[in-house]
């Protein structure tokens, strides 16, 4: 089969899609902005040809560079696992007659008033909201709903550029900072209170094949706001109990009304006082490398099985659910460069053997702000298989090391 790869060196783990596409006996044919010779050894050895482009993004560009690869070969597959590359990828997809997600699809993935507007229709309880690039109409939307609320890109992905507005002062500052007063489109959500968490599956013409359940330690918003918090993502291994089984079935629900088809999906959910509430869905897998951590908690290697799905239409390993696993950003407690680390030597040795990767910088890297990200800065990635076991390990991990910068 040969199969397009959008941008196979960047973000980093880019390189782990065409690694499996390789192992399953891919014909691969990478797209990326960076010239061939700067790919390092291993990616350049999977990749059978390559095509660099302006930009990835750039329909015109990708499209006149997917057409010169149909020039010489039949394309069975063009497949991108990036946010931001996944509608550009779907309309090229179209217009070249390749099968995969539809533009329809991608788009109600990528635009949030409009995915949670197709998704209240069919039923599933989502926050209130609108999409808008009118001042008066968001204010409205405010005296409507009442505070607190949301505003975010109508294509945000996480918490980026996002606000917490909690009165109508606020609204007028944050409506000057997103560009809504200028013109610009945002999304409006009620805010929902609650625990958050979020619901990853690889999914084969429709039907899901793999799922995994991952809960924030605080929630998204509030991690990435403040500075002391060392913020948890813990995926579970106790998937079959009958708490999960109501997020469970509306993540099904929204992947058939969604027409999802092959694909990685990541939806966001809150439960609290209001119930189970559907934040959003991307047609792609997490990012911050959250499938490493699915491979790590059940030994097996779920980039394989994707690229099984795409060029097989099967998956045909099986998760152990042996471990919980989970990641710890550290941050440093203030921006600047790195000057040191506390307590790894005793993390080291009280936990070590469930330790499976991390990340410290050497001391003078320059530091990156607390907004950049869960990996921006230091983190330890573990797995155990107990879930309360591994999250007492976790809160122990983040009273113990210190990261210093000057």
């Amino acid at each position: 089969m040969n199969v397009i790869f959008v941008e196979p060196a960047f973000p980093d783990n880019q390189r782990e899609f065409v690694r499996a596409l390789k192992k399953v006996g891919a014909h691969i044919i990478g797209i990326g902005e960076r010239p061939l010779d700067w790919l390092e050894g291993d990616l350049r050895s999977w990749l059978d040809e390559y095509e660099q482009v302006s930009s990835v993004t750039d329909e015109t560009v990708l499209r006149r560079a997917v057409a010169k690869v149909q020039e010489r070969l039949w394309v069975d597959r063009i497949e991108a696992t990036v946010e931001a590359h996944v509608l550009p990828v779907a309309k090229i997809r179209e217009a070249c007659h390749i099968p995969g997600t539809s533009v329809r699809t991608a788009w109600l993935c990528r635009d949030k008033p409009s995915m949670k507007e197709a998704l209240r229709e069919a039923g599933i309880p989502c926050a209130q909201s609108i999409g808008t690039s009118d001042p008066e109409e968001a204010r409205e939307f405010g005296h409507q709903v009442g505070y607190p609320l949301i505003v975010k890109p109508r294509d945000a992905a996480g918490a980026a550029a996002t606000w917490r507005v909690d009165d109508d002062g606020q609204l007028e500052v944050v409506m000057r900072e997103s560009g809504l007063m200028h013109g610009a489109a945002v999304a409006l959500e009620e805010f929902i209170e609650g625990h958050e968490g979020y619901f990853d599956t690889l999914t084969v013409e429709g039907r899901v094949t793999h799922e995994f359940v991952t809960h924030y330690y605080p929630n998204v918003l509030e991690a990435m706001r403040t500075r002391w918090i060392s913020p948890q993502m813990v995926t579970t291994n106790r998937l079959e109990q009958p708490g999960y089984q109501e997020v469970r079935e509306m993540a099904h629900k929204v992947i058939e009304i969604l027409e999802i088809g092959t694909s990685a999906t990541h939806m966001e959910w809150f439960f609290g006082a209001k119930g189970l509430k559907f934040s959003e869905i991307g047609c792609r897998p997490p990012g911050v490398c959250q499938w490493d951590v699915y491979c790590a908690a059940n030994e097996f290697d779920l980039y394989e099985d994707w690229a099984n799905a795409i060029v097989h239409g099967r998956t045909w390993l099986t998760p152990s659910r042996r471990y919980s696993a989970g990641m710890i950003a550290l941050r440093p407690d203030l921006d600047g460069h790195i000057q040191g680390y506390e307590g790894l030597d005793e993390v080291q040795s009280r936990f070590g053997e469930w330790i499976v990767a991390c990340r410290f910088p050497d001391p003078g890297t320059a530091t990156q702000p607390v907004e950049a990200g869960y990996m921006a800065n230091a983190w330890v990635r573990m797995r155990h298989p107990d879930y309360d076991q591994l999250r007492w390990m976790m809160d122990e991990i983040g009273r113990t090391v210190r990261v210093h910068a000057e």
